[in-house]
């Protein structure tokens, strides 16, 4: 009796195939086109009638003021350059239409490569979820931020106020003012000024 060529698996050697769970999940991105692929993946969704399994797209941003030229400009800074958070059902469809879109690396957690389908990103967790969405929603309540482009120490140069023309060095930053030492009359003299007051001598 000839003997059988079939091969008995052993229990820990048979893989359970995953399956798609809902979740939220990070795509990689070329860093600086997230807003334009965010819209992409909104615009493909729609069109490819995904709605149901694309749920959000979020890109999580603080806003801060930048000083310059003496003004304070309002702007928002990705937290997280490179990377967009989605809310999604990771079925074939999805996956193939998010990384067939131009400027997507592929999504974290997937060693598979982008167009290939045969292995299945992982979900962030419940805690990491939470830190991202709780991040964003801080940010949308919080006072903004200043971006200081100034340094203790570094000479300066006032532009408005009773100061405006002299010089001076930064001895102490706060949130809202920065303490500076004019010279005026060849004297030095500790003085209390805003941001908008002051600017770099190069």
């Amino acid at each position: 009796m000839a003997k059988s060529t079939k091969k008995t698996l052993k229990k820990e050697e048979i893989k359970e195939q995953k399956k798609p769970v809902q979740g939220w999940y990070v795509v990689r991105v070329v860093a600086g086109q997230e807003q334009t692929i965010k819209k992409a993946i909104e615009s493909e969704a729609k069109a490819e009638k995904l709605e149901d399994r694309v749920f959000e797209v979020v890109i999580p941003v603080e806003k801060v003021f930048e000083i310059k030229d003496g003004k304070k400009k309002l702007k928002e800074k990705i937290l997280y350059p490179g990377y967009l958070f989605c809310h999604l059902f990771p079925d074939g469809e999805v996956l193939s239409t998010i990384n067939n879109i131009p400027n997507v690396i592929g999504f974290l957690h997937s060693k598979a490569p982008k167009r290939s389908g045969q292995e299945l990103p992982e979900p962030l967790r419940k805690s990491e979820v939470e830190k991202m969405l709780g991040k964003v929603n801080a940010q949308n309540q919080e006072e903004e931020l200043i971006e200081i482009p100034f340094i203790e120490g570094e000479e300066i140069k006032v532009i408005d106020g009773p100061f405006d023309g002299c010089t001076g060095i930064i001895k102490r930053i706060h949130k809202d003012k920065i303490e500076v030492e004019v010279k005026i009359f060849e004297r030095s003299t500790p003085v209390e000024l805003s941001y908008t007051q002051i600017e770099k001598v190069f």
